[in-house]
């Protein structure tokens, strides 16, 4: 009620904010004040004196951006920030209340890492490194001058983002607050987009904000109505597992989950409608001309639900923690990113084991897929009749995938996880280790590095490919979860 409540006085302020604080009329000193301010005190209403973890987490993470020296600084940082939550969840979870969800503090926190780490990396970006060693995204996303306290404040802290996000770059924020976010963006931007056609006047959020306001309506409908008759707790039951045939089980799981996701499609589609109310989140215009502001959504629902791949999946769940992980981790790490990009996640979630049990599998799930989509999806190319037999197996078997990983994620403990996954024999584990090893797979650098040859052995010059073999934000590398190792020797 805390959360809602909030969120409903936050969507109130954030109207009153792009009319009565609109850039043209207010300074961005009393728009970053203002949008301070106003987290602040919800933060304080909904967590009480557990707010002030936020300010000690905001206010170690800057003495270190501070007092450092700038070519280790975003290590420290990362260090700081993400040690101080995971302390702070490992006394949520083991010294006061274990499972405790309601009015749970380090839910903002987890956001506020998520900014925090991300604006260490493109500080160190900005001021340590030369164009020429960026990728168009990071050379976009690069901070060249030190924010201030207030603006640093304002960022992680602001009204709009303070309860659910979603995180953002710092960038789009402070033109978001300096109103210069309507201008005609650069195509390559935070999020990979292009944009059609451009206008002069400022587009109005209204539509936008209507429809994700509708459809998070229909989101809390659904959920309430069916989240206590479908529980995910059933699947483990004993009488339910001895009396109930193997397929339906596979089939009550898949409702189960469906039934869980509408949650979160209320969350983050509530925080992105509030950061649109407040004239933020515009991405640019479509073919047609439409304003679009989908620039920090968080999902899309329909290429969830129909997603044909895992990595498709992923891609577009929590779309704005995928790209965090991405850009601090999984672009930045030498040895088997895959693998360390998952181990974040896992520690960036929390502390139930549950949650490493998801990721684990989510690893051995992301390389089997891979695998199987690269041997066997050719073969299916060949009419749209067989494309599309392939898309309805690959739905199926994704959405089970989906299921069977993220169960020990709500069960949060190793009991009734482990008791789950023995009531399926381990059978997608099994069967995901037998395809990698059987199934050869090469990895994306050496693909990429043919393509490369392949196109100048034609003399033609290869398109949206980097220097470094890596492809551009928006296409097929997009995914947090790409893979840069050999598929056989994570297997061993």
């Amino acid at each position: 009620v805390n959360f809602v409540a909030c969120q409903l006085f936050a969507l109130l302020m954030a109207v009153w904010f792009r009319i009565y604080l609109h850039p043209s009329k207010t300074s961005p000193f009393i728009r970053h004040v203002v949008a301070t301010l106003l987290g602040s005190y919800l933060a304080l209403f909904c967590f009480g004196w557990y707010s002030l973890h936020f300010l000690v987490q905001s206010g170690l993470s800057y003495s270190v951006m501070v007092f450092s020296g700038l070519e280790n600084m975003h290590k420290y940082c990362f260090i700081v920030t993400l040690g101080y939550l995971i302390l702070c969840q490992i006394t949520r979870v083991y010294v006061f209340d274990y499972g405790m969800y309601s009015a749970d503090f380090t839910g903002p926190m987890m956001v506020i890492t998520q900014k925090i780490t991300s604006m260490a990396f493109e500080i160190h970006d900005g001021l340590t490194k030369r164009d020429a060693q960026l990728n168009p995204n990071q050379k976009y996303l690069a901070i060249r001058r030190m924010p201030s306290l207030l603006e640093y404040l304002s960022y992680n802290c602001n009204f709009m983002g303070i309860l659910a996000g979603p995180t953002c770059s710092y960038n789009d924020y402070k033109a978001f607050i300096e109103g210069t976010g309507f201008q005609p963006r650069h195509q390559e931007n935070a999020n990979g987009k292009e944009n059609g056609k451009c206008k002069q006047n400022e587009p109005s959020p209204k539509n936008a904000v209507i429809s994700k306001l509708s459809t998070c309506a229909i989101s809390l409908f659904v959920y309430l109505s069916l989240c206590k008759l479908l529980p995910v707790e059933r699947a483990i039951d004993d009488d339910f597992v001895s009396s109930t045939p193997f397929y339906l089980q596979v089939i009550y799981l898949y409702l189960a989950m469906l039934a869980l996701r509408p949650k979160y499609y209320f969350v983050w589609t509530f925080a992105d409608a509030i950061n649109n109310a407040a004239g933020f989140g515009f991405s640019g215009y479509d073919v047609d001309g439409s304003p679009q502001w989908d620039m920090i959504s968080n999902l899309r629902i329909m290429d969830i639900e129909f997603a044909t791949s895992f990595k498709s999946f992923l891609d577009n769940w929590n779309i704005q923690t995928s790209l965090w992980l991405k850009r601090v981790c999984y672009e930045r790490c030498p040895v088997n990113p895959t693998a360390a990009t998952f181990l974040l996640s896992a520690m960036w979630h929390g502390v139930y084991p549950g949650y490493y049990l998801t990721f684990v599998t989510g690893i051995a799930m992301t390389m089997a897929a891979r695998a199987v989509r690269h041997n066997i999806r050719p073969h299916f190319l060949v009419s749209d009749s067989h494309k599309c037999v392939y898309d309805i197996i690959t739905w199926a078997c994704t959405q089970i995938a989906i299921s069977y990983t993220v169960v020990p994620f709500v069960l949060l403990a190793v009991g009734s996880s482990l008791k789950f996954y023995r009531s399926w024999y381990f059978c997608l584990h099994l069967l995901c280790i037998l395809v990698v090893l059987v199934l050869p797979v090469k990895s994306r650098r050496r693909q990429t590095k043919e393509q490369q040859d392949g196109l100048q052995q034609d003399g033609l010059q290869p398109v949206g490919l980097q220097q470094d073999g890596l492809q551009q934000d928006g296409q097929v590398a997009h995914s947090s979860t790409d893979n840069n190792c050999n598929q056989k020797e994570k297997a061993s």
